[in-house]
């Protein structure tokens, strides 16, 4: 029987190589990752990416003599100190490395620069991120059908083959049959060949045994298509956990053209993760000026709105929202807010009010603040906006709910990777 690994290989490399060389290198590989990811355009977040790390660290292992010890035998031109036979004092200190001093010639080594797939890239950013507090809290009607495994089977793939159950058949009719071992048909003839010369009464009765051995032994084959057997799969259908992440945006005229693009990589960034982690997570987008509305996902990111801010209509709806279609017996609420911090005076009272009924029934609440200025601070503290201190005197109570600040595009993937940390509690 033949295997052939049919798996493509990423341009004619070993498959095998290259996913030990990512795991040897992880730490750097990792590295690189999130450096790409902090240049990315939000158009960009989901393909393949060049990488370069460093080649310390990569070579294979070699070995070598050292340069400060053992003993060696030397042929010294011009010598009229020293004979043969003369102990020499080994020179003290170290090998001779390279200073800190500048120099104006010398030679270095580049990086190492290879790309990362669209999985691998992905798969290295993501594998350490889940949603909090994830639970079963209902069975669902939707299932997903996986295999596994459910005995064997006389039939089926020649890639479901299963070697040991098949040799273990085989073997298990070849010795309640009785058939001849090879070891018996080799020592039989062996005796007919030196019978030959003998009595002739001798020589036909043994060679009337290896006839009657061989006959049985063609008769009683070593493999049968009785003894093949196959690994059997059959589809178990599998509950889904259920759950919905809310993605609340502010699209009012405050938030500037680079702080709803803060706000889209964040969104972005969480979509993708959700898509490839979970089989079933619900995601309800929901934009807001002074009004609020559910939305698709290509009017989520890319439509152009402006107006008033007034934030607590996007906790409104999703307060109805939850109330219609997601009852909590059944389903893990999520949401996510990004918004400038202004917010129309009078409202704050309301958002507080509405975050009280909002946070027990949600498993996780992440509030992000844009800022215009790279620091996170601009002209004015980011601890002043109305809507970040109406939300400070909610979060101590609420353990379930984490607020951060974003300033830069290279704050959104450290930002979104401790809020989504496995195992890492929340805190404001």
């Amino acid at each position: 029987m033949n295997i052939v690994d049919r798996r493509a290989n990423p341009k004619g490399k070993s498959l095998g190589n290259r996913r030990r060389f990512i795991e040897r290198a992880r730490a750097e590989v990792k590295g690189a990752v999130l450096d790409a990811l902090r240049k990315r355009k939000i158009t960009d977040v989901e393909g393949s990416e060049k990488v370069s790390i460093p080649t310390r660290g990569i070579d294979e292992p070699s070995f070598r003599q050292s340069a400060s010890g053992g003993k060696r035998h030397y042929i010294v031109p011009g010598n009229k100190e020293h004979v043969v036979g003369d102990e020499i004092e080994r020179p003290q200190g170290g090998g001779q490395g390279r200073g800190s001093e500048a120099s104006d010639s010398g030679e270095g080594t580049d990086g190492f620069e290879f790309t990362l797939s669209k999985e691998e890239f992905l798969d290295l950013f993501f594998e350490d991120l889940e949603l909090p507090d994830l639970i079963k809290k209902k069975l669902s009607e939707a299932s997903a059908p996986e295999l596994s495994r459910a005995g064997y089977s006389v039939s089926g793939n020649p890639a479901n083959l299963n070697l040991v159950r098949t040799m273990r058949n085989s073997m298990a009719r070849r010795l309640s049959l009785k058939r001849p071992k090879r070891e018996d048909l080799e020592a039989l003839e062996k005796e007919v060949e030196e019978l030959a010369d003998g009595p002739e009464a001798l020589r036909r009765a043994a060679v009337e045994r290896l006839d009657a051995l061989r006959r049985r032994s063609k008769a009683i084959p070593y493999f049968d298509p009785i003894d093949v057997r196959y690994n059997r799969f059959e589809r178990i259908p599998k509950p889904n956990v259920q759950a919905v992440m809310f993605c609340l945006m502010d699209v009012s005229g405050s938030m500037t053209e680079r702080m709803k693009d803060l706000a889209k990589r964040f969104f972005m960034l969480l979509h993708i993760f959700l898509a490839r982690r979970y089989k079933q997570v619900d995601l309800v987008f929901i934009r807001h000026t002074s009004t609020a509305q559910e939305v698709d996902e290509e009017t989520f990111f890319y439509s152009r709105e402006t107006g008033g801010t007034v934030v607590s209509t996007a906790l409104a709806e999703m307060k109805r929202i939850i109330q219609e279609r997601y009852p909590l017996d059944a389903w893990n609420i999520y949401a996510a807010q990004a918004s400038d911090g202004d917010n129309f005076g009078a409202d704050s009272g309301r958002c507080i009010s509405l975050l009280g009924d909002l946070l027990p029934v949600c498993q996780y609440f992440a509030y992000i603040e844009v800022s215009e200025s790279a620091d996170g601070m601009g002209d004015r503290r980011m601890d002043r906006t109305d809507l970040w201190r109406s939300y400070s005197e909610v979060a101590p109570a609420h353990p379930n709910f984490a607020m951060r600040r974003v300033g830069d595009p290279s704050h959104i993937f450290p930002v979104f990777h401790d809020l989504f940390s496995r195992g890492k509690a929340p805190a404001a």
